[in-house]
């Protein structure tokens, strides 16, 4: 898998270096913390790294929050890439060290070979939108309201206007990092939220406890990425996840959307966390929403 990123990578004229640790493995982990939160320091220190790819998602970001050193980060600042359970590594970068990072294609993604037509749009969709977002000192602009593998478009959840910084991720990491000191500051940001192999009364749950600290009151907007593989369990009752979103999301009156192409799909976006984004949700049948990145992720 390494080596076909790197070549996916060489192919736009991006020079490469692997983490010492990358083919690490311990249990479930890959790697050991110290190992991991070396790497990540090595490359934020290392002067000829300009950005960050993570490899992959999975499980145990959360456990390397406390063995970063933020201040030094802070004055290397670098591109960095991910999502998923990586979702907590941005939280910490965008607060303690006042980073952008971008949530977007991983390692994995520049790897996969497209068996079909689909697969190979999807993956040419994940890597312009990319290349876009880390190289281009420029807003994205308006985001494309449906993907190609998606089979309909975004759509308003609650109509109205919002704009602030794009904050957020995956929701399960969101909800892990409440009451540490790295939990997700919300206050007047746009609220990106996406998961992956989660039941309706998961989300449920996991969007009550962002609603009881007072996280969902302090935004300024939502948008709902992709729920992929959040089906309700057979044989269980079960609310629908508009169900869901009806019943906790509307009656806080803020705008919010649904659909955007950036979570556990086929491919995704790349976005800026921490800069500027502006959302338009009509009501009704006015019109499609529009989301827009209005400040640039990178500077020349």
């Amino acid at each position: 898998m390494i080596e076909r990123a790197r070549s996916r990578l060489h192919d736009a004229g991006l020079r490469t270096v692997v983490g010492a640790h990358a083919e690490d493995a311990h249990g479930y982990l890959a790697g050991r913390d110290e190992d991991r939160a070396a790497d990540i320091m090595a490359a934020f220190t290392n002067p000829d790294v300009a950005g960050i790819v993570c490899l992959r998602g999975g499980y145990g970001t959360p456990r390397l929050l406390d063995r970063l050193d933020y201040d030094v980060i802070a004055r290397n600042p670098k591109v960095f890439v991910g999502y998923s359970d990586i979702t907590a590594l941005h939280l910490a970068l965008t607060q303690r060290a006042g980073l952008v990072t971008f949530h977007g294609l991983m390692g994995l993604d520049l790897a996969a070979r497209p068996a079909t037509q689909a697969e190979a749009d999807a993956r040419f969709f994940t890597w312009e939108w990319f290349l876009r977002a880390v190289l281009r000192p420029e807003p994205l602009g308006p985001l494309p309201a449906r993907a190609p593998w998606q089979a309909g478009p975004v759509h308003t959840v609650v109509p109205g206007t919002a704009a602030g910084p794009l904050a957020g991720g995956n929701l399960s990491l969101i909800a892990n990092t409440l009451g540490t000191p790295y939990e997700i500051d919300t206050a007047g940001k746009i609220l990106l939220i996406e998961e992956v192999s989660e039941a309706p009364y998961r989300i449920d749950r996991m969007l009550t406890q962002l609603r009881l600290a007072g996280k969902l009151d302090a935004a300024a907007g939502f948008i709902f990425a992709e729920w992929t593989d959040c089906q309700p369990e057979a044989g269980r009752p079960s609310l629908t996840l508009e169900q869901v979103l009806a019943d906790i999301i509307v009656p806080l009156g803020k705008p919010a959307v649904a659909g955007l192409a950036a979570g556990h799909g086929p491919g995704r976006l790349t976005l800026p966390l921490g800069a500027q984004v502006r959302l338009e949700a009509p009501p009704g049948d006015s019109g499609p929403p529009r989301v827009m990145v209005v400040e640039p992720g990178v500077v020349d």
